[in-house]
């Protein structure tokens, strides 16, 4: 039975339009996504197959395959739900998110530096990948991380709030070679109150990471 789903998307394909076009909401979401869960599926099955019959001559490329797929899968269901037509700007208490707001100035010292820094990162991944705003439990500050592929450089007990998709596959269709206007562009549709909801439940389960006994 399989263990993962490609959820429903929050709006429909012309949502976030002009940002992005429906033509590449629709393929991302029916098609790329899709294919993360099923890879995530196929690999469980594989590896269920491997300790059935003592076989890990793979097991290399499958736990790579696990870690890619599944990854992909829940940046991917955080990404559409970190994105509205109705978003943009930046969180103000005005808004109902000034715990959010305090949190990105206390961690980089303002937003426009915060937003300089995800968008540079987002911007200069190594080959396909993101860039994310994560909590990071030890400190209980917000830190920015540099993902490639689905994985790459993040801290392991960070937890993702905000997400920047820099795949080709997310742009390309609209904005041919030019990445950085896409990711300048997806300023215009981050929905504040998701990611501050976000926020505050990693907050809330921040101590989960046990280093000692």
């Amino acid at each position: 039975m399989a263990l993962y789903t490609l959820p429903e998307l929050p709006y429909d394909y012309a949502a976030l339009a002009p940002v992005i076009s429906p033509e590449i909401i629709e393929l991302h979401h029916d098609k790329h996504h899709a294919a993360y869960v099923k890879g995530a599926n196929d690999t469980l099955e594989q590896l269920a197959e491997a300790r059935e019959k003592g076989t890990w001559g793979s097991v290399n490329g499958l736990e790579k395959n696990l870690a890619f797929h599944l990854s992909g899968h829940i940046l991917h269901s955080i990404y559409w739900h970190n994105m509205t037509g109705d978003g943009g700007g930046e969180p103000l208490e005005k808004d109902g998110v000034g715990e959010l707001a305090d949190a990105i100035a206390e961690s980089f010292g303002s937003f426009d530096r915060f937003k300089a820094q995800l968008s540079k990162a987002s911007a200069t991944t190594q080959g396909s990948g993101w860039g994310v705003l994560a909590y990071e439990p030890l400190s209980g500050r917000l830190i920015v991380e540099q993902v490639y592929d689905h994985q790459g450089n993040v801290g392991q007990g960070s937890t993702p709030i905000l997400v920047f998709d820099a795949w080709e596959h997310a742009f390309y269709l609209q904005y041919k070679n030019q990445k950085v206007d896409f990711i300048e562009a997806m300023w215009q549709v981050v929905d504040w109150q998701d990611v501050a909801r976000r926020y505050t439940a990693a907050k809330e389960r921040g101590d989960s990471l046990l280093l000692a006994p």
